[in-house]
C-alpha cells in the first residue's frame, strides 16, 4: 500500500499504524514547492522518517482542490491511502454547506483507489497515537491561511461555543441524507428524453424531459383490479392495466393517446395517473374516454 505523506501528525498516524497492522507500506510525499525551505524542510522529514520517495509537482496551481489532483495524480498503479480523519469529514460538511449548499462528505474510497482508513478518527486521536509512540510531526504554517483553515481555526471553535456537540452534530447530517436505488440514478443520469424502470415493489419511476414521477406498474386484469380511484373489470385473457406513456396509441388505430388525453380536456397533469387498458403494447381502453367490449371501468368516488 502507497501511503501519502505529509509529514503532519494525520499522515504519521496512518503510515505507523498501516505497519502496525502488518501491512507492506510505503510512502510518497509530493512537493508543491509553494513554501520555499519549509516545503524542502517537509520533503526532507519525509524521505528521512518515513524513507518516502519524494517527487515535485511540475503543475503550480493555488486552489485547494487543485493542489489535491495534483497529489493524487502519483501513484496511479498502487492502492494509495490518506490520513484523512472525522476532523477533515466536518471541515469539508462545513465548507461545502456553506459554498454549495451540499452535504456530501469525503467518501472512504474515491472512485481512482484513493482510500481513507482514518475516515472513523479525529485529529485529536491521531496526535495522542503520535505521543504515545514518540512519533515526531511537521506542521504546514500555511493551513490557518487556506479556506480550511478558515473552517478550522475560526468557523468550528464558534460553533462550538453555540454547543459542544457542534461536530457530531453535523456528522449526523451524512448519515440523514437519502440515498436513492442505484436504477433511479441510473434514471436521473440518462440523456434519453423518456425513460421509465422498475423500482422492484410494483413501482416504476418515469422520467419525460424535466419530468419526473411514480406510478404502479402493469396488473394483470384477472376479474377487477382497482387503480387510484377507478374498478376496471373484464373477463377477457390476456389483459393489463398499466400508467399512460408517451407514445401510447389506441389499438388498430393511429391515434395517440395523448391526443384523447387533449380531446377529452383531460388536464396534463392527471394524464399520468389515469390507467390504460393493454394488450401487449396495444391500448385497449381508455376508462372513462374510450370503451371497449368486455371492459368495464368505473369511477369511484367517496
Amino acid at each position: 500500500m502507497l501511503c501519502l505523506v505529509s509529514g503532519g501528525a494525520d499522515s504519521t498516524c496512518l503510515f505507523h499504524a498501516l505497519r502496525e497492522l502488518g501491512y507492506r507500506v510505503s510512502a510518497l510525499h509530493v512537493d508543491h514547492g509553494l513554501r520555499g525551505a519549509e516545503s524542502d524542510a517537509d520533503a526532507e522529514w519525509c524521505a528521512d522518517r518515513f524513507g518516502a520517495e519524494v517527487v515535485q509537482a511540475a503543475a503550480r496551481c493555488s486552489t485547494e482542490a487543485g493542489l489535491r489532483d495534483i497529489r493524487y495524480s502519483f501513484g496511479q498503479d498502487q492502492l494509495r491511502a490518506t490520513g484523512h480523519t472525522l476532523s477533515d469529514q466536518v471541515e469539508t460538511i462545513v465548507y461545502r454547506l456553506a459554498a454549495r449548499g451540499q452535504t456530501k462528505g469525503i467518501e472512504v474510497r474515491r472512485e481512482d483507489g484513493v482510500v481513507r482508513p482514518l475516515l472513523c478518527l479525529w485529529r485529536e486521536e491521531t496526535e495522542a497515537f503520535c505521543r504515545e509512540r514518540g512519533l515526531e510531526w511537521r506542521t504546514d504554517s500555511s493551513n490557518p491561511d487556506t479556506l480550511r483553515g478558515l473552517v478550522r481555526h475560526r468557523i468550528l471553535p464558534l460553533l462550538e461555543e453555540l454547543h459542544p456537540g457542534a461536530r457530531e452534530n453535523l456528522l449526523r447530517v451524512l448519515d440523514q441524507r437519502r440515498t436513492m436505488p442505484p436504477a433511479l440514478a441510473e434514471l436521473l443520469d440518462s440523456t434519453a428524453g423518456s425513460k421509465r424502470i422498475d423500482l422492484g415493489g410494483g413501482v416504476q419511476a418515469v422520467r419525460e424531459h424535466e419530468r419526473l414521477w411514480l406510478e404502479s406498474g402493469p396488473l394483470p386484469l384477472e376479474g377487477e383490479v382497482q387503480w387510484g380511484d377507478w374498478r376496471i373489470e373484464s373477463r377477457l385473457p390476456g389483459l393489463k392495466v398499466r400508467g399512460w406513456r408517451p407514445g401510447d396509441r389506441l389499438a388498430g388505430r393511429k391515434k395517440k393517446v395523448q391526443d384523447v388525453f387533449v380531446d377529452a380536456k383531460i388536464p396534463r397533469s392527471d394524464r399520468e395517473a389515469w390507467p390504460l387498458v393493454v394488450r401487449g403494447d396495444d391500448v385497449v381502453a381508455v376508462p372513462g374516454i374510450v370503451e371497449a367490449e368486455g371492459v368495464s371501468a368505473t369511477r369511484v368516488t367517496d
